[in-house]
């Protein structure tokens, strides 16, 4: 198989680093992901040939906060191994106080044969777990 096209990193500036590491090697670990790189200024964490780096922003550009609506990313999608795993991973999220979202529809809110955990990250990232079909 050949890596062309396929996603090498995707790199995000945080507010507060520390928090951002112990919200992201967390889920990341549980998803397989090693710790890759950590430096002062940020870290990053692999999985096959892909990893997710995150670098604290600067203080000059934290006054306007992160929003997801606005123009840029709006939010990161991983596999599931299994609709058990989800269901595990939203007990955690649950436990840790963490903010899940559409917890109504949940866990449908992709639609009737979509089973996933919708949450956000320390700076409101919208992050998708999402089993297989």
């Amino acid at each position: 198989m050949t890596s062309l096209g396929l996603l090498h990193h995707v790199e995000i500036y945080v507010s507060d680093l520390k928090r951002s590491n112990d919200f992201w090697g967390w889920f990341l670990s549980e998803l397989g992901y090693t710790l890759y790189q950590e430096w002062e200024e940020g870290f990053s964490w692999k999985l096959g040939d892909t990893y997710l780096v995150f670098v604290q922003a600067k203080e000059k550009y934290l006054d306007v906060p992160y929003h997801r609506c606005r123009v840029g990313l709006n939010h990161l999608a991983f596999h599931a191994s299994s609709r058990e795993q989800v269901d595990e991973l939203t007990e955690k999220v649950r436990s840790k106080g963490m903010n899940m979202l559409y917890k109504d529809k949940h866990p449908f809110a992709g639609g009737d044969h979509y089973y996933a955990l919708f949450f956000e990250d320390p700076d409101r990232i919208k992050v998708e777990l999402v089993a297989p079909e």
